[in-house]
């Protein structure tokens, strides 16, 4: 629409006649003046598809709304990370000290029936120290910073990085929790698997399953 300008210097946007002062337009002086144009709308910002949440601890991608760091064991919930101590470089026996044998269990083996994995054919059970006051099961990994103390890297593809905790309670038990693991922590014959965080007290001759075939029997020191 255009804007006109009487003799009198009105803005009018009538032709004829000044809509302000009713002065005749047309005569000298009279300047069209045009509208300012609308502005043009704004593009909208592009969207773009939310990153994954890394792990506030180590880094790692977050795997959906799971409550643990598959690589590091970061509990997303409590905004803590499992407290590890290293047992000594070279431990030396101690009197009263727990031990666990580790072993290539069929039976476990056959009713977890994974898709693709042989059972092996030649895996000699072992005998570790369960050095106070914790013991991480899982698999070395140097990339991602992992070590357990129970390292199954070289024995069990099923087994995770930061797989189950053993803990030695303050009443002398030791106690298991599955760390977020991706194929489950089982105590002795039951079908349910630990859910992530769950605490389970253990004692002397209990079988703890991890991974496609491995059972870590626990053995109380002798009387």
């Amino acid at each position: 629409m255009s804007i006109y300008t009487c003799p009198k210097g009105h803005s009018s946007s009538t032709d004829d006649f000044c809509d302000e002062c009713g002065a005749k337009i047309g005569g000298t002086g009279t300047i069209p003046v045009p509208s300012a144009p609308a502005p043009a709308p704004s593009a909208a910002p592009a969207s773009s598809s939310p990153a994954a949440e890394p792990c506030p601890n180590c880094g790692a991608p977050r795997a959906g709304g799971t409550r643990f760091c598959e690589d590091c064991g970061y509990d997303h919930s409590t905004g803590k990370v499992p407290a590890l101590v290293p047992p000594p470089v070279t431990p030396a026996p101690v009197a009263g000290q727990w031990t666990a044998t580790i072993t290539v269990d069929r039976k476990y083996f056959e009713d977890n029936a994974i898709e693709g994995v042989e059972f092996p054919a030649d895996a000699p059970s072992r005998e570790v120290d369960l050095p106070a006051p914790q013991v991480r099961i899982g698999r070395r990994s140097t990339s991602k910073g992992t070590n357990p103390e129970i390292d199954l890297a070289d024995s069990d593809p099923g087994v995770s990085h930061s797989h189950a905790l053993l803990t030695l309670s303050v009443d002398g038990a030791w106690l298991v929790s599955d760390l977020g693991s991706t194929n489950g922590t089982y105590l002795n014959d039951e079908q349910q698997a630990l859910t992530a965080g769950q605490t389970r007290a253990l004692k002397d001759g209990d079988e703890v399953h991890v991974g496609a075939w491995t059972t870590v029997t626990l053995h109380a020191p002798a009387a």
